[in-house]
């Protein structure tokens, strides 16, 4: 029964198709191999049996997933019998099909089917690396343009300095643990739908270690690790932005096992400024002036994030343009290059005119007429137009 066909091949759909295409492929055939068509015909009949099995397989959603994942041998409890033990030896019988109940690793087996045969478990007792410790700092807008030193301070794990990490009080030392005999971990055998089953876990006595501390240090209670609480004096660099991660190697929690230890995780919090607002390395600001200025042209003196400036801005300035001050941004993190700043105008509009201000304003806009005003007769000329 080894040589069972494929039951997607034998309805002549992909192994992708929907329910439906089931169906209609099994109808197809059952009507091309049905007895009553073929009287007498014994390999008609086979394949009728044969189509009929497919359609009862590749119909059922549970025995199709099974089928999908282990083949013949998921869905058909004597697949494989007596064929010197190479087949599954029946569903609901896992091993028994192996020559003297062989036992197996079920992280083996199904390691293979999931991830391309890389199924066995890590070793719980083989070097692991320390925990990541994050540590939140709070800075000005300007100390993030242009860096500054800070002093953080966090608890973190270490090495046991009483016992130097073995769990043990000085002149004791941990002893092989029995049940695993140092490996960290144990063969568990058990029932399931597929048999009997053998898997493998970490060991419960030493808590995956392969080491029992019988005389635990005082100091660590026997876990070869204190917390502690460091200071450290770090330089946050210039241009570093707000949401931004530093990290500090190696000055996490300790490793486990001769493991590497973990790292410090730096998140940068920038306070807003009450000017300037950022995008990546550009500065972004905005500069109220007068209507006289906008309107003959002045030199205004600009804040920036490395103090004040001069800028000319020309006549007839019009309100929300947008001036750009070349090199006068953020320095980037990857290089010595930066961005610019960019300036908005923001006209402002008098209030409260006395009554001599006012009439000036008049007759200054008898003289100008709409010839004064570039945007406002365009607009009249594109209503006459329509």
């Amino acid at each position: 029964m080894a040589d069972k066909r494929d039951f997607y091949e034998v309805l002549g759909v992909n192994k992708g198709a929907s329910d439906d295409e089931i169906k209609k492929a099994y109808r197809k055939k059952a009507k091309e191999y049905h007895p009553d068509l073929h009287p007498g015909d014994k390999e008609a009949e086979v394949k009728f049996k044969e189509v009929n099995e497919a359609y009862e397989i590749l119909s059922d959603s549970t025995k199709r997933s099974r089928y999908d994942q282990f083949g013949h041998a998921g869905v058909d409890p004597n697949y494989g019998a007596g064929t010197g033990g190479g087949g599954f030896g029946g569903f609901g019988g896992f091993g028994g099909g192996f020559s003297g109940g062989m036992d197996f690793d079920l992280g083996d087996i199904f390691g293979s089917f999931f991830s391309g045969g890389a199924g066995r478990r890590a070793n719980p007792n083989a070097p692991r690396r320390g925990g990541d410790v994050e540590v939140s700092v709070s800075i000005d807008f300007l100390e993030a343009c242009h860096g500054c030193e800070k002093t953080i301070e966090f608890s973190h794990l270490e090495s046991c300095p009483e016992c130097n990490g073995s769990g043990s009080e000085k002149g004791s030392s941990p002893k092989t643990c029995p049940d695993c005999n140092g490996t960290g971990q144990v063969r568990v055998s058990q029932r399931t739908p597929f048999g009997m089953t053998t898997s493998l876990r970490a060991c419960q006595k030493c808590g995956g270690k392969g080491k029992i501390v019988t005389n635990p240090c005082k100091k660590c209670n026997g876990s070869g690790q204190v917390r502690k609480s460091t200071k450290l004096s770090i330089t946050i660099p210039a241009g570093v932005d707000d949401g931004q991660i530093l990290t500090l190697r190696s000055q996490g929690d300790v490793g486990v096992n001769g493991g590497p230890n973990g790292d410090v995780l730096i998140d940068i919090l920038v306070r807003p400024h009450p000017v300037f607002k950022r995008d990546g390395v550009n500065i972004y600001c905005e500069v109220p002036i007068t209507f006289v200025q906008a309107a003959l042209g002045d030199e205004l003196v600009v804040p920036t994030i490395d103090g004040k400036v001069k800028y000319k801005i020309p006549e007839g300035t019009q309100p929300s343009t947008t001036f750009r001050l070349r090199g006068k941004g953020v320095k980037s993190l990857n290089s010595n290059s930066r961005g610019d700043q960019y300036v908005t105008v923001l006209v402002e509009v008098p209030t409260k005119l006395s009554k001599k201000q006012r009439e000036g304003l008049k007759d200054l806009e008898k003289t100008l007429a709409d010839a004064g005003y570039e945007k406002r007769k365009s607009f009249f000329d594109r209503l006459k137009d329509l």
